[in-house]
């Protein structure tokens, strides 16, 4: 069993990522061998990194950090739902990624990625050697979303057709898969 943490990278007013993220944790708690939670950074409300002592040193002194560390060092894997700004990622998951070192890290990350054209393949590509400085796994199989909002309905549900729906299955097998083996490089 692997304990899955699902991460809303995007915390602007009107945002869709829960919308997403919603389909991403439903699929993933009816996959087996999988333990799932949706962490929402809106929710979550980190502040710009505000520790005085590198992430390195777990020397955490708000409660925020401690709370933030104790939630991702319990994680076996993680999928991250983002949207694209700007060619780039939200700011927000860099935030939250910086707060922390080694609770990162020999864990695979998937992507599920949403926006127009480009699907927000532009964030993922950039956020992979982010995620790859924490010793992370990227894995390649990932869920790219383009036009996105033509898959949400008049109820702001997201109805994945055919193909959406073997993608996630396929990335989610993969993420298992190396969710499971990680595990052994965290204990030596």
């Amino acid at each position: 069993m692997i304990n899955l943490k699902i991460i809303i990278a995007s915390t602007r007013p009107g945002r869709k990522g829960p919308i997403v993220a919603s389909w991403v944790y439903e699929t993933a708690k009816k996959h087996s061998g999988v333990s799932v939670e949706l962490l929402d950074l809106a929710e979550i409300n980190l502040p710009f990194l505000d520790e005085p002592h590198h992430p390195r040193f777990k020397k955490y002194e708000k409660q925020h950090t401690k709370d933030w560390s104790a939630k991702i060092d319990s994680a076996d894997a993680f999928i991250v739902v983002t949207s694209e700004y700007n060619h780039g990622y939200p700011a927000p998951i860099k935030n939250a990624l910086d707060f922390l070192f080694h609770e990162w890290a020999y864990k695979p990350l998937a992507f599920v990625s949403y926006g127009g054209i480009s699907g927000g393949t532009r964030a993922v590509q950039l956020l992979k050697p982010v995620i790859a400085g924490f010793n992370m796994m990227p894995i390649q199989e990932a869920v790219y979303l383009p036009f996105f909002t033509k898959h949400i309905d008049d109820h702001d549900k997201f109805v994945a057709d055919e193909t959406l729906q073997k993608s996630i299955e396929v990335m989610l097998v993969a993420l298992v898969c190396w969710g499971e083996n990680m595990k052994g490089l965290r204990t030596t």
